[in-house]
C-alpha cells in the first residue's frame, strides 16, 4: 500500500512540475512581425523563450481579469494584481517599481535574468498587426523592439510573447533561456 501511495505522488508531482508553454496563432504572428520588423533595421531574431512566455501568457490574463485601466491608482498595465502566484506591485510613471517587472520572469518562471516587458491594449481586442504598429509608435516602447537609444548595446537572447483579449505583452531578456517552447499545434 505504501509502494502505491509514493508511486501517486511521484507521479503527481512530475506531471504537476512538466509544464508545456504553446503559443497561439496570434502570438507566432506577432513574433514573426516583430522578427520581420528586427530585420528591415538589420537586426537578428530573437529566440523564443519558453520562460518569459509562460510570464507573457500570465500576465495578459492578470491584466484581463483585474487591472482596471481606468484606475485612479496611477497604476499601468505594467502592474501585477494580488491575485496569482507572485508578489503584487502598482508600476508608476515615475518608474519606482520598475523592480517588480524586472523581476518577474524570475519569480514566476525560474528564469535567471531580468525581464523588460511592452504591453498593448485595445478596446477592440488585441490584434498581433495593431499591436506591434501601436508599439512602432511609442516613444517608450519601440526603442526595445530594435535595440535602440538606452537598449542600443543590449543583445536580447530571449523573447516571450503572450496575447489575450484585448492585452499583448511582450517580454524581453538578455539572458538565454534554454527552455524551448514545444510543438503544440493539434
Amino acid at each position: 500500500m505504501k509502494t502505491i501511495v509514493l508511486l501517486i505522488l511521484l507521479m503527481t508531482s512530475q506531471w504537476t512540475f512538466a509544464q508545456t508553454t504553446c503559443l497561439s496563432e496570434g502570438e507566432k504572428q506577432l513574433y514573426d512581425l516583430i522578427m520581420a520588423y528586427r530585420k528591415t533595421k538589420k537586426l537578428g531574431p530573437i529566440p523564443y523563450s519558453e520562460k518569459l512566455t509562460r510570464v507573457a501568457q500570465a500576465h495578459v490574463r492578470d491584466l484581463t481579469d483585474y487591472f482596471d485601466k481606468d484606475n485612479d491608482t496611477g497604476c499601468n498595465p505594467h502592474s501585477w494584481s494580488k491575485n496569482g502566484n507572485w508578489k503584487p506591485c502598482c508600476y508608476t510613471s515615475d518608474h519606482k517599481e520598475a523592480e517588480c517587472m524586472w523581476t518577474k520572469p524570475k519569480e514566476i518562471a525560474g528564469y535567471t535574468g531580468e525581464g523588460y516587458e511592452i504591453a498593448f491594449y485595445s478596446s477592440a481586442g488585441a490584434q498581433p498587426f495593431e499591436s506591434l504598429e501601436g508599439w512602432k509608435q511609442s516613444a517608450g516602447h519601440n526603442p526595445l523592439l530594435i535595440n535602440s537609444g538606452i537598449w542600443q548595446k543590449v543583445q536580447w537572447k530571449a523573447i516571450g510573447i503572450g496575447i489575450y483579449r484585448n492585452y499583448s505583452v511582450v517580454w524581453f531578456g538578455a539572458t538565454e533561456d534554454s527552455s524551448v517552447i514545444q510543438n503544440c499545434d493539434n
